[in-house]
């Protein structure tokens, strides 16, 4: 029986490679239609998008493991023997200006437990602007154990904060912002995409749906790992995509504009002594820390007493203290973001001790919430370790996954897996939503958008090209 020749479009797809397994044909459908035009987006998308995402996923899981890279580099600075009594933290806080007189004490951060050090930040010309210098005052003897820049609000230490700005950046500042952009933009509809064709997949087991089959270095091998690790890793990818455009540069803008809309702005406590609301906060651990000024001068109560006021009120447990300034007052806030999350805060009267107001996290807009959630989440600092191995996990599956992609293109060379001009195939009552989606989504996630119109623009040149040379 003389077997049908192999064209570009059935030698290159999954399902009617040689050594797939044999079954019914499916019916065509709204799926048959759609899935060359999937296939199309998903294979170009992926071969392009692709080293940005494998330098997105390479710094993701080097960030993921330094949280506890930073325990054994900075071990002088952050553990200490046990000793019998803790210091007062006014004691703490004065070690620290005397060791370094020329900055000026902005928060405290007493020791979160027995045998770590109490953390005194400093606005100090030792440090760049928008970075705070940490310096390390040892609870039990108010000895100085060192000083090292910190960043943001969860105190991330320089190397932290180096691989931290490596997944952001690259250490380009704003122009380097856009690759990690792009990167989360496409994220999502690259994965999608592969789901939809991985489900779509004819097979003959619900096994090899969820684990890789195939024989040793065959491409049916290297698909089924590339498909089995991706239906396993999608929803993390998805997750990452989607907080990573939270705080991206243009997305970031449109997200924070909906989301304020909708009522889901992140609520502060008030610490203003004459009672004025205070602003609303953006991402909290994300851009640049505010530094405080110096106090004014009058009676202040001193950082215990304003410790003991929050704790009366139910706001204790790891905590940071941020001193008062002009107009303001102490502000004493949870940062125990493990589950069950401990994030109240509350504002103390720096002369009598009295509480200006309490803020309590279960009073946040739940889409406030969902965002702290998922921001801690993507920072690894949600549910501690298990969250940084997660993290961990899902930067290496997607290295897999990239390095099984182009190793799929590399077996299918010099094919392609549609012929240009598989939208012309999309019934016209599919294809007018499906664009009028696509131009929304295109218009609030710009670089998305921007980047889909120049590959529609030389896939149709291409394909012009090609049907002139016929």
């Amino acid at each position: 029986m003389l077997k049908e020749p192999r064209t570009p479009e059935t030698a290159d797809a999954p399902e009617a490679s040689a050594d797939a397994p044999a079954g019914p044909a499916p019916a065509r459908g709204a799926w048959s239609a759609l899935r060359p035009l999937v296939l199309r987006l998903h294979f170009y998308a992926g071969l392009l998008i692709a080293p940005l995402l494998l330098v997105a996923a390479v710094s993701g899981l080097l960030y993921a493991l330094s949280f506890q890279a930073e325990k054994i580099v900075y071990r002088q600075e952050l553990e200490v023997p046990v000793g019998d009594s803790v210091l007062p933290l006014d004691r703490q806080v004065e070690a620290a200006r005397s060791a370094h007189p020329d900055g000026t004490v902005t928060a405290v951060w007493p020791a979160p437990q027995e045998g770590a050090t109490t953390r005194v930040l400093m606005k100090s010309p030792q440090v760049e602007e928008g970075t705070s210098l940490a310096v390390f005052v040892d609870p039990y003897t108010a000895q100085v154990r060192g000083a090292l820049p910190s960043y943001g609000s969860s105190g991330a230490l320089p190397l932290r904060t180096w691989l931290s700005e490596l997944h952001r950046d690259l250490h380009l500042g704003e122009p380097g912002r856009v690759y990690s952009e792009l990167a989360a933009s496409w994220m999502w509809v690259v994965a999608l995409g592969g789901l939809a064709l991985w489900l779509g997949r004819r097979r003959t087991s619900k096994r090899a749906l969820f684990l890789p089959e195939g024989g040793p270095r065959s491409r049916r091998r290297t698909l089924s790992w590339h498909g089995s690790v991706g239906l396993w890793a999608v929803t993390g990818l998805l997750a990452l995509s989607v907080t990573g455009l939270t705080w991206s540069t243009y997305a970031g803008e449109n997200i924070g504009a909906l989301k304020d809309r909708l009522g889901g702005t992140t609520p502060t406590v008030s610490a203003t002594l004459g009672g004025a609301p205070a602003a609303a906060d953006g991402h909290e651990g994300h851009g640049t820390e505010h530094h405080p000024t110096a106090p004014s001068g009058g009676p202040d109560i001193g950082v215990d007493k304003a410790l003991e006021a929050a704790r009366a009120v139910g706001v204790e447990g790891r905590v940071a203290v941020t001193l008062p300034t002009e107009g303001k007052g102490y502000v004493v806030k949870e940062t125990d973001t493990e589950y069950p999350v401990h994030l109240d805060s509350v504002a103390i009267d720096p002369a009598t001790g009295e509480v200006l107001d309490v803020l309590r996290f279960a009073d946040y807009p739940l889409l406030a919430k969902l965002t702290r959630f998922g921001i801690d989440a993507h920072m690894g600092v949600l549910l501690g370790l298990p969250n940084q191995l997660a993290l961990a996990a899902l930067g290496l599956a997607l290295v897999l996954l990239v390095v099984w992609g182009y190793r799929l293109w590399w077996l299918r060379r010099p094919g392609r897996p549609v012929p240009p001009g598989a939208w012309r195939k999309v019934p016209v009552t599919m294809l007018l939503p499906l664009l009028a989606v696509t131009a929304l989504v295109g218009w609030f996630v710009p670089l998305l958008g921007l980047s889909l119109l120049a590959f529609l623009v030389i896939d149709a040149g291409r394909s012009l090209l090609a049907r002139r040379g016929a």
